[in-house]
């Protein structure tokens, strides 16, 4: 009886639709793949050329380039869809900035000659920009302002517009894509607002405080899971369960605060950038200075979105992880 019901759990794994994940060693990446597992309805392909802790059996990682032949030829037979979560992840060198636009555009390729019909980019809404003149909640037909004063920004930009192209592009062809533009990613991601968050004392500047949006790892990944629904093709802003200054997010925290004058601020990451002493940037101060705040409605209708983690919890996870991993998984199943 256990040969035969492995055997029909087998048939059914290979029959299921074979999803083509990208970026999976990423914790992001990783918490991607446990849910679409958890729902046992998908065949998950992993590309991710770096290493990727213990993954069940029935998933399988390709080590490779996703520029590659061997990433192409994945592509080849009876993919059911893309999620490429790889341009996510913080782009700090030339290389690294390069190749978010043009692997996302030898995806987008593949997806094209391959007839994929279900293509899922997840991007971020700081590729809009925080700028004084935004208006309060950027819906998404506003303009993507991120790069202008953040060169860190440029490749993401270009990806995120790359895929909006690819949807116009596509529509004809009945391929149905989603690029998705989630708020600040707290949790263990290595997300730009996580690593500020995460400092023993944590710096503002003096005289600005600014509302801020930020939303659990975890409603990331279900947002990606709704993004595969049949029917749902579009721009989608991914917003948290609410909006708070600054200020208050960091005593929520129970952080330190440093008051810093803007000039001071920059002066010193210049220098201690030169020194490689840092991983922050000038142009990130200005999400320490002005409002960047997106319009999450269109999510809520047509994806059926909602935050599951409210805003306490969402602010706890970065000192409060999520667990990844499978026995987390089997946990959750109750086995």
């Amino acid at each position: 009886m256990k040969s035969a019901m492995t055997d029909s759990s087998s048939d059914a794994q290979s029959d299921a639709p074979k999803i083509i994940l990208t970026g999976i060693s990423s914790r992001l990446g990783l918490l991607i793949a446990q849910q679409l597992h958890r729902l046992g309805r998908y065949r998950i392909i992993g590309i991710d050329r770096r290493p990727v802790p213990a993954l069940p059996k029935d998933i399988e990682h390709l080590p490779v380039d996703i520029r590659s032949k061997r990433a192409r030829d994945v592509f080849r037979h009876d993919a059911a869809a893309l999620v490429h979560a790889g341009m996510l992840e913080l782009a700090r060198s030339p290389a690294r900035r390069s190749w978010n636009v043009l692997g996302t555009s030898r995806l987008l390729e593949y997806c094209e000659a391959y007839g994929v019909p279900k293509v899922v980019i997840l991007s971020s809404a700081e590729v809009y920009g925080a700028r004084p003149d935004n208006h309060q909640f950027l819906r998404e037909d506003a303009p993507l302002l991120g790069a202008s004063d953040d060169p860190e920004l440029h490749e993401l930009v270009t990806a995120d517009m790359q895929a909006t192209s690819y949807f116009w592009r596509s529509r004809d062809a009945n391929v149905e894509t989603v690029v998705l533009r989630p708020v600040h990613i707290l949790g263990q991601v290595d997300s730009r607002a996580s690593l500020y968050l995460r400092r023993k004392r944590v710096p503002l500047l003096l005289g600005y405080d600014p509302m801020v949006q930020v939303i659990h790892e975890a409603d990331v990944v279900e947002a990606v899971a709704l993004a595969l629904q049949p029917g749902v093709h579009g721009v989608f802003n991914v917003a948290g369960p609410g909006e708070l200054p600054l200020h208050a997010l960091l005593e929520e925290l129970g952080k330190p605060m440093i008051k810093v004058p803007y000039t001071a601020m920059r002066v010193a990451l210049n220098a201690l950038g030169r020194l490689g002493a840092t991983r922050f940037s000038p142009p990130e101060l200005a999400h320490l200075r002005f409002v960047a705040m997106v319009d999450g409605r269109r999510a809520q209708q047509q994806l059926g979105f909602r935050p599951r983690h409210s805003l306490h919890e969402t602010i706890a996870a970065v000192l409060q992880p999520t667990e990844v991993g499978w026995r987390a998984e089997r946990r959750h199943r109750g086995a």
